[in-house]
């Protein structure tokens, strides 16, 4: 089945319900609108994941981010149907993963698209290069190939010189390098990554958030990212989806997410999210007409800046000038106006309350 949708990722109300009745389960939501409990208790089925949809543009990094138990992981395994959904449709490139035969998904899994692990499941009687040339010698290519291939992509994660070393001999984020690089040897177009920094040290974990960033502009491959770390869907993401108990709860940039988030649940997670670096000027101006009626013409000499100036330099900014700021798109169209209300609002949280 193809899909007319441009995006190389569409999931489509996917539903998994573990346990032996899960049809008779999947019905009765459907019919009565069971809660999770409620499924449990009655069939001795668990829900997974409950009508799960998105897209995913190309070269996108979209995070997946929930607490363990969430349902993330499980969600991700469906792209690669590594677990087979309850009911649903999954495209992938305009195929439909449902539709694929055993052949067709063995294809899927070793050409379009590469998963990295938390476990980094290095072979130990392997050395580096024979690791990250595994996945080209299952599709056959010439030891030549392989390690050609396997010597570019680690000089990409900068393990040049550690070609014939073992996994043992390796620190925990040299073995997750390896484990990226491994992906990238069979140049996926889709990464599909379950949570791949979090077993290790705190500043070995940025250090490899900072150069899996840098990687991601310059190869530019689609990427499902799964983390339980608001700050690291933050960090990496492009757009985030929060997931509670099978369910998405909010799908949005980090922005949107931080400035307006859909629940308690969500707000209670960005409470403690910095807003300094997240936060642009074109989220939170307000129209010129309104702020004039209210506190009177502004000068023509006001400063003046780009609508994607984040709060940081905001509050520089304003440190400069005693009036208000003046936002304005690339071409210097004139698009709203800032104060020191508006930023003293955003600081401290997006408040509707007037403030005094």
């Amino acid at each position: 089945m193809k899909s007319s949708a441009s995006s190389p990722i569409v999931v489509n109300n996917v539903w998994k319900i573990f346990g032996d009745r899960s049809q008779e389960a999947f019905a009765a939501i459907k019919k009565d609108g069971l809660t999770k409990a409620e499924v449990l208790s009655k069939f001795g089925c668990v829900v997974g994941v409950a009508d799960a949809s998105f897209e995913i543009n190309e070269g996108e990094i979209f995070c997946i981010m929930g607490l363990s138990g969430s349902g993330k992981s499980t969600l991700v395994r469906h792209i690669n149907r590594l677990l087979e959904p309850t009911t649903g449709e999954i495209l992938v490139e305009g195929d439909n993963v449902m539709d694929m035969d055993e052949k067709s998904l063995r294809e899927l899994r070793n050409q379009k698209i590469a998963m990295v692990f938390q476990n980094f499941g290095l072979m130990p009687h392997r050395t580096v290069r024979d690791n990250v040339a595994m996945p080209l010698e299952i599709r056959g290519a010439s030891k030549r190939e392989r390690w050609s291939e396997a010597d570019r992509v680690l000089s990409l994660v900068e393990l040049t010189g550690w070609e014939h070393k073992y996994a043992h001999e390796l620190s925990g984020g040299m073995q997750q390098r390896v484990g990226l690089a491994r992906a990238l040897a069979s140049n996926p177009s889709i990464l599909l990554m379950d949570e791949p920094f979090s077993a290790l040290d705190p500043l070995i974990r940025r250090q490899l958030q900072d150069q899996f960033m840098e990687l991601s502009k310059r190869l530019k491959k689609t990427t499902i990212f799964i983390t339980h770390d608001l700050d690291e869907a933050i960090r990496i993401g492009n757009r985030i989806a929060i997931m509670k108990d099978g369910v998405i709860v909010q799908t949005g940039t980090p922005e949107d997410i931080v400035m307006n988030p859909a629940d308690d649940y969500v707000a209670d997670f960005v409470a403690g999210i910095s807003k300094l670096n997240l936060v642009y000027a074109h989220s939170i101006m307000q129209p010129i007409e309104k702020r004039e009626a209210e506190r009177g013409p502004i000068s023509d000499n006001a400063q003046r800046a780009k609508e994607s100036l984040d709060l940081n330099d905001l509050i520089d900014l304003s440190v400069t000038t005693e009036g208000p700021i003046i936002v304005e798109d690339d071409q210097g169209k004139t698009l709203g106006v800032i104060d020191n209300i508006d930023l003293m609002r955003a600081i401290q949280g997006n408040r509707k309350e007037e403030v005094a």
